[in-house]
């Protein structure tokens, strides 16, 4: 492979990425819809937001299901990276709701 080639094909490489990364982004915000109505419901009853079952049953759920080239371990810290920002996403909402009770 010439340099030129390496090149051309390194750029379709990252298009494919930069394409990737885009619907990441799009699932990775449908997820963060569906755990802010989450944490609403367990608001309402009075839940935790940590739960550390559930988390456990989601890196089950993916490793379980995982083909590679990705690891099991390589898996668990990234989906332990994603639930990290979801709890702080749900305390967040409940500090806002909270402060927005006591202005009233």
């Amino acid at each position: 492979m010439t340099r030129n080639e390496a090149l051309r094909a390194l750029g379709e490489h990252r298009k494919a990425i930069d394409a990737l990364d885009l619907r990441l982004m799009e699932l990775l915000n449908e997820r963060t819809r569906v755990v802010e109505e989450i944490g609403r419901v367990k608001e309402s009853v009075g839940l935790p937001i940590y739960e550390p079952k559930r988390e456990e049953d989601v890196f089950r759920n993916v490793t379980d299901h995982n083909q590679g080239p990705l690891t099991a371990d390589a898996l668990k810290s990234i989906f332990e990276r994603i639930i990290d920002e979801m709890r702080t996403l749900q305390r967040m909402r409940r500090q806002q709701k909270e402060q927005g009770e006591n202005e009233c």
